[in-house]
């Protein structure tokens, strides 16, 4: 709760300016009159308040960056026409967003990671030899180490993403279970026999073939009885609902050169292309993704 002179003073925000963004904001529901003061609403308490559990403000950091208002913004009749960026554009080796996504994200992933971690605590037989690629902040597999003691976690990403990573799996006290492994998954040797891999939000950066490629290299790396988890956005098959994983289709058209949101048609497809029997989704409420078990 803040009066707006005070708002004023923090932001330097001229007096005009403020007034007609506080009252729009007020009219679009984020913010409620209190007084003489300005307050969030419920709704922007829970995901604007930095305290909140599900608090994702500093995503600002990534889908505001430079690098990707770029991509939006600079000639948008361009990649519609292509049907995707021109060149690498944010799957680019070592791309900068990244670390700084990493960061950022870690709110936003935190609710869906723990519940990844309760799917994996309800198997029967628990997985020890994990593989998250892709890591970025690691909550995935820290997650799963933090309610399987015993448990050996593979991180790939990219090295300067991995300090990352391995910050976060200290903080959790579990880095002595994590191995650290750079470079690019699509051609790396991440070894095999893997109880459980873990694809968090990374499909969707790529094109269907490239996804089968990447499925059948998983499945490859898999112990006898292993299972590969992705976690990701998908929309319904009509692709404009849910309302979130089917907008994310148009930031994957913009900041990717073939990269979607994908149906559970589109998956099953993939995985079965792949040598998997299919795929099958799981809602991880209260947060706009799904697990995806792709069955073996």
């Amino acid at each position: 709760v803040m009066s707006r002179d005070g708002l004023a003073a923090r932001t330097g925000a001229s007096g005009r300016g403020l007034r007609i963004l506080c009252d729009y904001l007020t009219v679009i529901g984020l913010l409620k009159k209190q007084d003489s003061h300005d307050a969030l609403t419920h709704i922007s308490k829970t995901f604007l308040d930095e305290s909140a559990p599900l608090a994702v403000g500093k995503i600002v950091d990534v889908v505001a960056a430079p690098e990707i208002l770029d991509l939006f913004l600079n000639d948008p009749a361009a990649y519609v026409r292509r049907g995707g960026s021109s060149g690498l554009a944010n799957v680019s080796p070592d791309h900068p967003v990244w670390v700084r996504f990493a960061k950022a994200a870690v709110p936003f992933a935190a609710a869906a990671a723990k519940r990844v971690a309760a799917h994996v605590a309800n198997l029967a037989d628990p997985p020890y030899t994990v593989l998250d690629i892709a890591a970025g902040h690691g909550l995935y597999g820290i997650e799963v180490a933090k309610i399987l003691p015993e448990a050996l976690v593979t991180a790939v990403d990219w090295a300067p993403v991995l300090t990352v990573t391995r910050a976060n799996a200290e903080e959790a006290g579990v880095v002595d279970r994590f191995r650290m492994l750079a470079g690019n998954a699509l051609d790396m040797d991440w070894g095999s026999d893997y109880d459980l891999v873990l694809l968090p939000n990374f499909l969707h950066h790529f094109d269907f073939d490239v996804c089968t490629s990447l499925l059948r290299k998983v499945k490859a790396s898999l112990a006898v009885g292993g299972q590969a988890w992705g976690i990701d956005l998908v929309p319904d098959e009509d692709r404009v609902s849910p309302p979130i994983p089917a907008m994310f289709a148009f930031w994957m058209l913009a900041t990717t050169p073939g990269g979607d949101a994908y149906t559970i048609r589109e998956l099953d497809e993939m995985a079965r292309n792949a040598g998997f029997s299919g795929a099958t989704t799981r809602a991880l409420a209260p947060t706009p993704e799904s697990l995806i078990v792709f069955e073996s």
